[in-house]
């Protein structure tokens, strides 16, 4: 995808030397973006072989709203580094899309209201406090007011940010539609454009198929800021390499037409995916 390659071009001849908590060096640059239109096929890169099964199950851990990976890591140990021995996650992007924490009735400011029990997208934990199911609200708000500005989805709390190992990236997401088209901009805090970008890339343009398809939309375009857009130095050589690769055709992507709720790995098929050979980047913890 020649977006991607762009991206990776800019941030190398731009950006500047930075540290980080990691030990690794990255070249970092500021408020970088992108977008792709989902009408010309799935995204997914083709300049290097990126891993669709993991990548997917993956996605379905964020819509099962877990908060642990004890079930993901049979999958893929991509969450390994930030779990605790007994897989609990400090930070878990589907506890906040499906079980984002409603505060107790007393800690109302002043006039501030929150959803209460009543609500058909607020449950009970089982330690007796209220989530919002912000997925499943935005769903059906996209059903009966698709021309909303408000469908946003929040994985940022700001005072598990204060303390978790590693707070989201991908800290939130818009749904817009234009013209009957679902759209979908994310913003990124932090991306690491060799590993992360394009399972983000991949990833949420899965979510806005699945989405449009169960809203009765097509789908529009992706578009994707990247607030910390960083390469790491130990990266630099693999990525160029990558650079010098010609992109190819891009894969389809088939969904079964169900439920958001009840998609399972089995319902999804990537289709007529050519890609260049694998690239090895090491993760920076």
């Amino acid at each position: 995808m020649q977006q991607y390659l762009e991206l990776v071009e800019r941030v190398l001849a731009h950006g500047s030397l930075k540290h980080n908590r990691t030990g690794v060096d990255t070249i970092s640059a500021f408020a970088e973006s992108y977008r792709v239109d989902l009408q010309d096929g799935y995204p997914l890169l083709t300049s290097k072989k990126v891993n669709f099964n993991a990548m997917l199950h993956e996605v379905l851990w964020y819509l099962s709203g877990a908060d642990h990976i004890r079930d993901l890591r049979q999958h893929t140990k991509i969450w390994d580094a930030w779990a605790d021995a007994s897989g609990n996650l400090e930070t878990a992007y589907g506890r906040y899309w499906r079980r984002y924490p409603v505060p107790a009735g007393g800690a109302a400011l002043g006039a501030e209201v929150f959803v209460d029990e009543s609500h058909p997208y607020v449950t009970r934990e089982t330690d007796g406090s209220l989530s919002f199911d912000q997925l499943g609200w935005a769903i059906a708000e996209l059903q009966a007011n698709p021309n909303s500005r408000r469908i946003v989805i929040n994985a940022w709390h700001p005072a598990n940010a204060a303390i978790s190992k590693l707070p989201p990236c991908h800290a939130f997401w818009v749904l817009n539609v234009q013209d009957g088209r679902l759209n979908c901009h994310l913003t990124q805090r932090s991306a690491d454009i060799a590993l992360g970008v394009p399972f983000n890339l991949a990833c949420y343009a899965l979510l806005t198929q699945a989405i449009a398809q169960q809203a009765g939309l097509t789908v529009g375009e992706f578009a994707h800021t990247l607030i910390d857009a960083h390469v790491y130095v130990n990266h630099v050589d693999s990525l160029k390499e990558q650079l010098t690769r010609q992109p190819l055709a891009l894969a389809r992507l088939e969904i079964a037409n169900k439920p958001l709720d009840e998609l399972a790995f089995d319902d999804f098929r990537l289709l007529d995916y050519q890609c260049h050979e694998p690239i090895k980047f090491a993760v920076a913890v």
